[in-house]
This record gives structure tokens, C-alpha cells and sequence, in this order.
């Protein structure tokens, strides 16, 4: 099992053969869920560039106006309520 230490600033480094299985490398970013079947963190790699989301959200089929806009937010802030 491989180990590591926290620093006193909640720092972690973390291990060479780790970060080769995961595909990680410096000033990529990682991302920590918590698994609540068994009780434990995963963590994953975040490594998506911003050119890999092109065409997630599709363009409206008529333009959206702030009004719209504004409305739609209200909507969802008073049923998140």
C-alpha cells in the first residue's frame, strides 16, 4: 500500500506510481467524492480542457432575452427554496 503525509497545510503529494495510474501530472486538477456505499473518498482526475465541453449546450432554437433570462433564474432560486 502506497502512503503518504499531510503537511501542516493540508497538503498532500502525491505518489509517483499514483499519479502515473491515474494519469495525472503537475497543475492538473483532481476531484474527491465520497462514496457512501463503503464509507470511503475516490478521488478522479478533472483533466478536461475547455475544448473538449465545444457543443455540450446547444444554441437556442430563438434568442433568449434578459427578461427570459431573469425570469428563469427567479423560477429556480424560489423552488430551491
Amino acid at each position: 500500500m502506497t502512503t503518504a503525509t499531510i503537511t501542516s497545510k493540508g497538503q498532500v503529494t502525491i505518489p509517483v506510481d499514483v499519479r502515473n495510474q491515474l494519469g495525472v501530472q503537475s497543475g492538473d486538477r483532481i476531484e474527491f467524492s465520497f462514496n457512501e456505499a463503503t464509507g470511503r473518498y475516490e478521488l478522479y482526475p478533472a483533466t478536461r480542457s475547455l475544448a473538449s465541453l465545444r457543443g455540450i449546450v446547444k444554441k437556442p432554437r430563438k434568442p433568449v432575452s434578459i427578461e427570459d433570462m431573469n425570469r428563469a433564474i427567479a423560477e429556480q432560486g424560489a423552488a430551491a427554496r
